[in-house]
């Protein structure tokens, strides 16, 4: 049995009741900061944290006042190590017995007339990731719901569900609310998709209307074997979309060793294709830097961008300002 894990708490929470116990004092201009009502978070770990982090740590901060409670859409996503976009503004909370939705301040409780798979993990009760995935595939910009569905279905997840499980929820729901975008999403759910920048960039490429390439392609040469995260077998053309993360090492000497090993890997894989182009998150969502790289490569564009879908990246309504 695969145990049901939750992304810890990126900061140290502690309950005004016990803050006296850890050596924190809880006042005005003191080191720590309200994250809720009655829970705070040492100030200096806070500033550090990413706005994503934030959220998490302000649902787990819920998680700590309202233990019973049903973590729903975005709040689900950050528990169990989802994508999360920015820092969303609101905790949801699903609730089966209610017979409407209510707020409560940043509390968003949810009915559904859909009953909906609950899960227990690591003493939190969530909505079950792929009920999870399609929620936020009806509600979420396009390309940021499809890239919470493609980390649900991830070869690489313990707990991966399936396309056909997605498919089945939502084909199943009375919930009609954002059902086409749920369609068009399903067509692109990928598992082997392995990072959040790949599927967006996945997305842009196809909205373009670019030819939909190969998802990590093994390439097999001088004793190695490199996969690319995009392939053109037509155009001959490889794509890769870079997190930066994976060239930080443990200290310099391993950073430098995986800059190396990386411009290497890119040297094999370019003697082995016409052209080769890659890219970051920033160009991917900016779309028109991603369109003048796949143009230069020579990937054949084979129908009408979509612009509709490609100006859903400007803003997800859903998270709070930069």
């Amino acid at each position: 049995m695969i145990p049901l894990q939750i992304a810890p708490a990126p900061v140290m929470l502690t309950l005004q009741g016990d803050a006296a116990h850890a050596g924190l004092r809880v006042r005005a201009g003191a080191a720590v900061i309200r994250v809720r009502p009655g829970v705070y978070a040492p100030r200096e770990q806070w500033a550090r944290l990413q706005p994503w982090e934030r959220y998490r740590a302000r649902v787990h901060a819920f998680h700590l006042k309202q233990p019973d409670a049903i973590l729903a859409l975005e709040s689900a996503a950050a528990a169990m190590g989802l994508p999360v976009f920015g820092e969303p503004r609101d905790i949801h909370v699903y609730d089966p017995e209610r017979t409407s939705s209510r707020r409560f301040g940043d509390v968003c409780v949810h009915t559904s007339a859909d009953a909906k798979p609950v899960e227990l993990r690591g003493g939190m009760l969530m909505t079950a990731p792929a009920a999870t995935a399609v929620d936020l595939m009806r509600v979420l910009p396009p390309a940021f719901g499809l890239a919470v569905a493609d980390a649900v279905v991830s070869a690489s997840r313990p707990d991966a569900a399936s396309v056909d499980l997605l498919r089945e929820i939502a084909g199943s729901q009375v919930n009609r609310r954002g059902s086409a975008r749920v369609a068009l999403l399903l067509e692109l759910v990928d598992p082997r998709s392995e990072s959040v920048g790949e599927t967006v960039s996945h997305a842009v490429i196809v909205w373009l209307g670019y030819e939909g390439p190969e998802l990590q392609v093994e390439f097999v040469a001088e004793g190695f074997v490199d996969r690319a995260d995009f392939f053109w077998r037509r155009a001959s053309v490889i794509g890769e979309s870079d997190g930066y993360g994976k060239y930080v090492g443990t200290d310099a000497a391993d950073t430098v060793a995986r800059i190396v090993n990386e411009k290497q890997r890119e040297d094999r894989l370019r003697r082995q294709v016409r052209e080769f182009t890659r890219w970051d998150w920033a160009t991917a969502m900016r779309v028109a830097p991603l369109d003048e790289r796949l143009g230069r490569a020579g990937v054949p564009r084979v129908r009408p961008p979509q612009r509709a879908l490609l100006a859903t990246l400007r803003h997800n309504p859903r998270s709070l300002p930069k």
